[in-house]
């Protein structure tokens, strides 16, 4: 199946599983973030996960979903004006300009603990044993071990270097204290979820710990080079084609991949990273022109 044909797949199931009811208001906001247009990577990654292990796509569309509505939270609460104050995602208004900040805040509180009703609803094939295996991968990925300790980081990053300074590769100003913090917020704020994404999948599909673990890396370095490509384009693409206001991580003084090493280097370890991914694959005989196509699309930012 192509990566076409699940985003359809997985778009139809979103519109599904989030039927609008009483109160109307907060169930719209919710899902018009939801449904923003995107390329679903986190639930394209999970059905992938599950497929090389034979499994069935109705058994893993609940998590694959759920995964996407929990990455929806992480963005509405990210736009918020005492986040990053984004106007735009996606080319569209971002949740709270469209909704008002109270209901964007609770938007993203309610799909925070919608996601795992959904996987416990509609998961119907699956064993009680998967079951608690996936909500424990939730709620590790999706609490304050994961992602929200990702997103404070980048707000302490702020507080720490703004106004940062752009620094060239022949003149390394940063410090060993500057990597492990950038380390630490891409690895949490963006590797979580792809990690929680190809171990759900990979559990759903009856993995052994080996392929677990390897896959687990594999999303972990695809993670990184994700966000070294975003912090990239956030130098040199344009709104039109990224859908957001761009230039803000410099404006801010964001600790970004490009501001600590600058935009060669930068370059040239999305690179390393990419190629490292495509070997965890081969040796591990994980044979998925979904996982080839996503990685040469991010080679190709």
């Amino acid at each position: 199946m192509k990566i076409e044909e699940l985003t359809e797949i997985v778009n139809q199931k979103l519109d599904e599983y989030m039927e609008i009811v009483y109160p109307q208001k907060i169930f719209k906001s919710m899902k018009y973030t939801v449904q923003l247009p995107g390329k679903r990577l986190r639930p394209i990654m999970c059905i992938e996960s599950a497929r090389l292990f034979g499994t069935d796509i109705e058994n893993v569309l609940p998590t694959a979903c759920a995964i996407e509505m929990l990455h929806a939270q992480t963005l509405i609460h990210d736009d918020l004006p005492c986040m990053d104050n984004d106007d735009y995602r996606r080319g569209k208004l971002t949740n709270h300009k469209v909704f008002g900040e109270a209901i964007a805040v609770l938007a993203g509180d309610a799909l925070l603990t919608y996601a795992p009703q959904v996987i416990l609803k509609y998961s119907k094939n699956l064993s009680s044993e998967k079951l608690v295996k996936i909500m424990a991968e939730y709620f590790q990925a999706a609490g304050a071990y994961g992602v929200i300790a990702g997103q404070v980081m980048d707000i302490e990053a702020e507080k720490l270097h703004n106004p940062y300074q752009i620094y060239d590769v022949d003149e390394e100003k940063y410090t060993e204290q500057d990597a492990e913090l950038l380390h630490f917020i891409h690895l949490h704020k963006t590797s979580d979820l792809f990690k929680l994404a190809v171990r759900c999948g990979a559990i759903i599909g009856g993995a052994d710990e080996q392929k677990l673990i390897a896959l687990t890396e594999f999303a972990e370095k695809m993670g990184i080079a994700f966000q070294i490509a975003d912090d990239i384009l956030d130098v040199t693409s344009t709104f039109e084609k990224m859908g957001k206001t761009l230039g803000k991580d410099q404006a801010s003084g964001k600790l970004t991949y490009v501001s600590l090493y600058g935009l060669e280097k930068a370059k040239i370890d999305l690179g390393i990273l990419i190629q490292e991914c495509f070997e965890i694959l081969q040796d591990n005989d994980f044979n998925s022109e979904i996982f080839v196509s996503i990685l040469n699309k991010i080679k190709a930012l």
